[in-house]
């Protein structure tokens, strides 16, 4: 598809043609094609129908305008890579369906949802090597907004890994109700709102049969840089919003937490109505401007099964509030070493006091094992750039383990002042 080609956009070919499993559409790079493309095609899981964007001097297919730029409609078993999509007035990119690999995409000036799968209908979804930016408004429409349906499709997962989502201009950077979420190796930086707000599903737009106890949601965030440079006070949220509680379980396993905002005070972990546990371990959260740093908020929780927290070989400033007691092995400092963190280089340096002073096998307790755990992780995460597939650098091998996403030994450091525009 594409100048020249027997087919000028999306629509046309989605209407012309029936797509069927192991397809593949590859659309022309360096042209501009018109949003509100609707596929309806599905694939199978042994062959996906795929759409693929081919750069020509450099650059992506640009898929723009429209209600939904693309919208999958029970479009299961599809793969959508290459694209560059914007100015969708609801949404740049809307899955209603199960199986779906979103690849190497850049979703850029969305006012409404930059992506969003739906409450109903939606199931596993996988979002990898990828940039999201300058999307979202108001304290609804979010960067990225992912649901999956507990009645249709039991047993989903939101898989997000090796992205790098930044500069959001309304809600969050992430907002999930998925059953699963394995948030592992992201770059996220300067959300409106929350930089990660993992909740449950909203009680409103569920099926016929869905109730609160149906599922628990359960979340795993491993190995990110999470950087909070807006004036909202709190970086990451979970349980619930007001409107669908978790009652889940949340593993959160070295991460790099840096506060380099104008607040007066922060809190790291914001946890609200219903959860059944939180556990850190080898985590680095640190703040780079005057002002106060709270750990945890709790007043809001509302414990499942009464307070369940437990964490190991945190490193958290000397002053920091609400520590939970429950941690052990809390490491305390005026300073995390990180190389350059005014140029956002939040790799330890060779005297940091995080290098191999972490847990070397962080467990849950036995009481409340978190379900298939990645232990600690394998990869490092995008530097504040999105990465080609494929390309994910394996995290050196340390016993015991830095703490933090970064090591000092990452062969590759990039680290730019912003983005190109």
């Amino acid at each position: 598809m594409g100048p020249g080609r027997p087919f000028a956009s999306l629509q046309a070919l989605f209407t012309d043609v029936t797509l069927r499993p192991g397809d593949v559409v590859e659309v022309d790079g360096g042209a501009s094609y018109p949003g509100g493309a609707v596929l309806r095609q599905a694939g199978t899981a042994a062959a996906p129908i795929v759409l693929r964007g081919r750069r020509v001097d450099g650059r992506r297919p640009l898929l723009s305008g429209g209600v939904n730029t693309i919208e999958l409609r029970r479009a299961d078993h599809v793969v959508v890579e290459g694209f560059e999509i914007t100015g969708g007035s609801s949404r740049c990119v809307f899955v209603n369906a199960a199986d779906v690999v979103l690849r190497d995409l850049l979703v850029r000036d969305c006012s409404g949802q930059g992506i969003l799968s739906s409450d109903q209908d939606s199931g596993s979804l996988t979002l990898e090597y990828s940039e999201i930016r300058t999307s979202g408004g108001g304290d609804s429409r979010h960067a990225l907004y992912i649901q999956t349906d507990e009645i249709a499709h039991p047993d989903a997962v939101f898989r997000m890994r090796y992205n790098y989502l930044h500069d959001g201009l309304g809600g969050n950077l992430l907002k999930s109700r998925a059953e699963r979420n394995e948030i592992h190796y992201n770059w996220f930086e300067n959300a409106y709102y929350h930089e990660l707000e993992l909740i449950g599903p909203d009680q409103y737009t569920q099926q016929g049969g869905w109730t609160p106890d149906l599922r628990r949601e359960d979340s795993e965030v491993l190995g990110n840089v999470i950087v909070h440079g807006g004036s909202f006070g709190a970086v990451i949220r979970l349980g619930g919003d007001g409107t669908g509680e978790s009652r889940g379980r949340y593993r959160i396993v070295n991460n790099t937490i840096v506060a380099t905002g104008s607040a007066s005070n922060y809190t790291v972990l914001r946890l609200f109505e219903g959860l059944e546990s939180v556990e850190a371990h080898n985590n680095v959260i640190h703040r780079t401007t005057p002002g106060s740093l709270r750990i945890e908020r709790s007043t809001e929780a509302a414990w499942s099964l009464g307070r369940r927290v437990a964490g190991s070989y945190n490193w958290v400033p000397a002053g920091a509030t609400d520590v939970p007691a429950e941690w052990t092995g809390t490491l305390l400092g005026q300073a995390p070493g990180f190389v350059d963190a005014a140029r956002f280089d939040f790799r330890p340096s060779v005297a940091s006091p995080l290098n191999q002073a972490g847990h070397p096998s962080p467990a849950s307790p036995a009481a409340w094992p978190f379900p298939a755990p990645t232990p600690l992780p394998l990869q490092l995460p995008p530097i504040r750039q999105p990465l080609a597939p494929g390309t994910g650098l394996a995290r050196p091998p340390e016993a015991p383990p830095t703490i933090g996403a970064l090591t000092g030994s990452r062969p590759d450091p990039v680290f730019r002042s912003g983005f190109d525009g």
